[in-house]
């Protein structure tokens, strides 16, 4: 018998979320708190402009977590329209690290320009200049239990 969970299980359908605005961004960046990845799974796509991050993330908006317990799916974020990319307190030369996003922002420069800014756990930070506002979320694997059976937790 497999003990994995499946989408089925939930009865909810994997996401695929797109953001064009600063507040649809917050609803991805809900969703991408907690997850994780390493280093060596973001790559950025200078000739298309785009960045991409795949990371496995918590499945936040799972209603039935209760019955079958915390879940992750892996996921890829896709940024389009990127100019530039800059990071600070990440050693992309250690392929050890593993990275967790807290949130995800946009400020907004000359219209429809700005920059996106994922803030990781650690003091690590990652900026897109972009040339407008385009991000999507994918879940592209069906969900498993967390390994450590609890949701993350955050101190008030």
């Amino acid at each position: 018998m497999n003990d994995d969970a499946r989408f089925e299980d939930g009865r909810e359908a994997p996401l695929y979320l797109g953001a064009l605005d600063a507040e649809d961004l917050q609803v991805i960046s809900s969703l991408i708190q907690d997850a994780v990845f390493p280093i060596t799974e973001m790559q950025w796509y200078p000739t298309e402009r785009q960045f991409a991050v795949l990371l496995n993330r918590v499945r936040w908006e799972d209603a039935g977590r209760d019955r079958h317990g915390v879940e992750r799916v892996r996921s890829v974020l896709v940024f389009s329209n990127v100019l530039s990319i800059a990071t600070q307190g990440i050693d992309r030369g250690d392929s050890d690290v593993i990275l967790s996003p807290l949130s995800l922002t946009f400020e907004a420069g000359d219209p429809p320009a700005g920059q996106v800014l994922l803030t990781l756990a650690g003091d690590g930070a990652i900026r897109l200049d972009v040339e407008a506002l385009e991000v999507q979320l994918r879940d592209v694997t069906r969900p498993y239990r967390a390994p450590s059976g609890q949701a993350p937790g955050h101190p008030e």
